[in-house]
């Protein structure tokens, strides 16, 4: 593996190493850590690689790695820096024939979205997108149970995503997290939509297997000066006639990392929350609700998906960093099956990829058309 981004304070990098070391087969080897070179090396140096291993730029790496033999250049690169760079650096490495995982959103336009596509289908590389939520394994649960019969066909989707962290101007003191979220210069055309309402608008169609296909939406900038949205709020179509509420917040107070979500069919409803992810309700007309409980032998017997995703016996709970590596041991299964010319399963496969990158970016593109239009719905292209 190698890494861009990822340098002094950057929180999600972080995350990315400790969740491909639970993996167990991933190992981090080269990479170029910040725009600012004595940053990049005093992480590298600090991470033990190799000082010739430690590139001050990504296109220095590209190169660089591809001179080196097969057996010796990175499997892969994760993309863990700022949206705007998202697209040139994994074209980049795409086009120099490397495999990608990139933070998301994928990139910062449905045109950019749309390219990168093409370079993907083009390079034959195993591109992956981190919506980590999808790595969850009572999220698998969900969308088996979803998926069964007997839940019958689904009418409503409730998703909310709610955070305080921006609930005042930390981007004016400085603040690193904050600063690039909050420029749309680095962000895109969204703040809290895009970085958020993303994953929501990901957990939903992940999770129904529905596609949205219209949105009513509604956002807002509450803090005076913030350039870009602080809050959100959605209806949805789906295009088996469902209908949906999607809302996002990074200025409701007292709130931490509160992502929750409810999906209703003709027989059955099923409720989860990232907070407490090792449990999902399971409700049933005129029954008791049912609280099914990650780790258990039922589970597995539901869904092998949840089965391989689950790490430790039940009672011992697994969150956030598994999850990341949960989507990251399939990516990283899938290269190895394409390395030894095997074909990749259906539960390898199972991690989010550059189409789900673009309908983030339809999503993002619709949700800001219908924000500043007075029309009541705008579709989503797809």
């Amino acid at each position: 593996m190698g890494m861009i981004g990822g340098g002094p304070k950057a929180f999600i990098g972080s995350i990315h190493r400790q969740a491909t070391r639970l993996t167990g087969q991933i190992e981090l080897v080269a990479g170029a850590f910040s725009g600012d070179p004595d940053k990049s090396v005093k992480t590298g140096m600090e991470l033990g690689l190799s000082k010739e291993r430690i590139y001050l730029t990504y296109e220095e790496m590209v190169e660089k790695e591809a001179e080196l033999p097969p057996s010796e250049r990175i499997d892969f690169v994760a993309i863990t820096t700022p949206n705007h760079l998202h697209f040139p650096m994994a074209k980049a490495f795409l086009e120099a024939g490397f495999n990608v995982m990139c933070e998301k959103p994928m990139t910062i336009t449905v045109d950019e979205a749309l390219r990168l596509r093409d370079i993907v289908i083009k390079s034959g590389s195993v591109f992956g997108l981190m919506h980590n939520y999808s790595g969850y394994p009572m999220v698998k649960l969900a969308r088996d149970i979803i998926k069964d019969t007997e839940f019958g066909a689904v009418r409503k989707v409730i998703v909310h995503y709610q955070q305080d962290w921006l609930s005042q101007p930390i981007e004016a003191d400085g603040q690193k997290q904050a600063l690039w979220r909050t420029d749309p210069a680095q962000s895109g055309p969204t703040g809290s939509m895009g970085d958020i309402g993303t994953h929501a608008e990901n957990l939903i169609e992940y999770l129904t297997g529905l596609t949205i296909t219209q949105v009513c939406a509604d956002v807002a900038t509450f803090l005076p000066n913030r350039r870009l949205d602080d809050d959100g709020n959605c209806l949805l179509r789906f295009d088996n006639g469902a209908k949906g509420v999607l809302h996002e917040s990074q200025i409701a107070v007292g709130e931490e990392n509160n992502l929750a979500i409810w999906v209703y069919g003709e027989n059955m409803g099923i409720e989860w929350h990232q907070e407490t992810p090792n449990y999902l309700n399971v409700k049933v007309k005129n029954e008791p609700e049912q609280i099914w409980k990650r780790g258990n032998a039922y589970v597995g017997e539901k869904s092998p998906a949840a089965d391989r995703a689950t790490r430790l016996p039940s009672g011992h709970p697994e969150g956030f960093i598994e999850a990341f590596a949960n989507v990251y041991a399939n990516f990283s299964d899938t290269i190895l099956a394409k390395i030894n010319n095997n074909i990749p399963d259906e539960l390898m496969l199972d991690f989010p990829n550059v189409e789900d990158g673009l309908r983030g970016m339809r999503f993002i593109e619709a949700v800001v058309k219908s924000s500043k239009s007075n029309k009541k719905w705008i579709a989503m292209n797809h």
